[in-house]
């Protein structure tokens, strides 16, 4: 007498027509969506998700203040994040480094919408810089993320800058290698805690912040190549000068 088999049979196998396949698909979907809203709902409720009001004043004072704030990516089920320890400001029409000197091109529409969105642009046709918006609806400004210091996920980070253990995100086209961001992210709400967002993390004292002249605007006038809207951390954790 031939032994009954104790293998399991997966839902897969189960599955016989195209009818049942389509109705287990549908399924799957049904359950993935719930998931997914279900995170959406825990992250929004994350009372440490920095808000609009926080992006909507004025790009230098949010360039100061997203110092010691976390930058957190959400990508395959996974958190990667570090804390900001360098940004630079850029003032829009006013500022002759700014992509908004000129005025509004498609390239840079973002940049004069609502705060709190991304700007992600190429540079050199292969490295991409993260921004996000700043000021009143319509008014440009942003502020580029230079730097973090790796906190979640490093060894994905690491994965994705190619092996590199060591500055994993110390430029800004190292951070976004180590935290996936690309041209899809470009205009996207960072102030809804989804694929990218900011959490509070920790208060840096004025002293403890160095200032100095933004890096690779040669284009700009004089006044704004020399003009201290750099930013960085000045800690004894990150004593390395500003070049």
């Amino acid at each position: 007498m031939a032994l009954k088999s104790t293998k399991e049979i997966s839902p897969w196998e189960k599955v016989t027509n195209a009818q049942n396949v389509e109705k287990f698909t549908g399924e799957l979907s049904v359950r993935a969506a719930a998931r997914k809203k279900a995170l959406r709902k825990k992250r929004k409720s994350n009372t440490s998700l920095l808000n609009r009001a926080f992006f909507n004043r004025d790009t230098l004072t949010v360039s100061r203040e997203l110092l010691g704030k976390r930058l957190v990516r959400y990508s395959r089920g996974q958190r990667l994040s570090g804390m900001v320890v360098e940004t630079e400001a850029y003032l829009g029409a006013d500022d002759s480094a700014s992509h908004a000197f000129r005025g509004q091109t498609p390239r840079n529409a973002v940049m004069f919408g609502p705060a709190g969105m991304a700007y992600v642009y190429l540079v050199y046709g292969m490295h991409h810089m993260l921004n996000v918006t700043t000021d009143a609806d319509g008014t440009p400004g942003a502020v580029l993320l230079r730097a973090v210091q790796p906190l979640e996920g490093i060894d994905r980070m690491a994965e994705l800058r190619g092996g590199s253990g060591r500055g994993l995100a110390d430029g800004p086209g190292k951070l976004c290698q180590a935290l996936a961001v690309d041209l899809s992210l470009k205009g996207m709400d960072l102030t809804l805690g989804e694929r990218l967002w900011f959490e509070t993390l920790c208060d840096v004292p004025a002293n403890d912040i160095v200032r100095g002249p933004r890096v690779g605007i040669a284009y700009a006038s004089e006044a704004d190549r020399q003009a201290s809207w750099r930013f960085r951390l000045g800690t004894a954790a990150l004593k390395q000068p500003m070049r």
